[in-house]
């Protein structure tokens, strides 16, 4: 389930508390940059809606014409603010058709990228299937902060923290 990467983390820390973290920055933040793994075309801003009670999967609501609205592999990059969290997140975008989960989701700030409203002909909410998801917790420790300012070696072990976890 969590793989090592010795080279780049030094310490993996709790798999589990990183993954908790994840979501609650991902929570606090949503959004990513999003890409079609088979297309050569750069990644579009995009925001997340998160449902809590909903393992392994998120929505972005965009629209027919949008450069990822063909769906299939895809890949998610997440920067958390004030860059406490880095993220890269693999899984898969399909079309959602359940209309409940559409109007779960729908609200005024969403409504207003939708001329036609609910129904706009040009609406598309893509269901994130996610697989797993590299994240990265920098040291943001004080001496973390002043090796970085200071431009003193940072030992491995001081790296923070970094796991490869299945989402999905």
């Amino acid at each position: 389930m969590f793989e090592r990467d010795e080279p780049m983390t030094g310490t993996i820390g709790n798999p589990a508390q990183l993954q908790d973290h994840f979501w609650k920055a991902l929570a606090a933040q949503p959004n990513l940059m999003v890409s079609l793994m088979d297309a050569r075309e750069h990644a579009l801003p995009l925001r997340a809606q998160l449902d809590k009670h909903a393992h392994g999967k998120f929505w972005i609501f965009t629209t027919h014409d949008n450069r990822v609205a063909a769906g299939g592999p895809a890949m998610a990059q997440f920067v958390g603010k004030h860059t406490e969290m880095f993220a890269c997140i693999s899984g898969r975008l399909v079309a959602e058709q359940d209309e409940a989960v559409i109007d779960h989701f729908w609200s005024n700030p969403i409504a207003a990228w939708y001329p036609g409203g609910r129904h706009d002909p040009n609406l598309l909410v893509l269901r994130f299937e996610l697989d797993n998801a590299e994240i990265w917790e920098p040291d943001m420790s004080l001496t973390g902060a002043f090796k970085m300012l200071t431009g003193t070696a940072i030992r491995p072990g001081e790296m923070g923290k970094h796991a490869v976890v299945n989402l999905g």
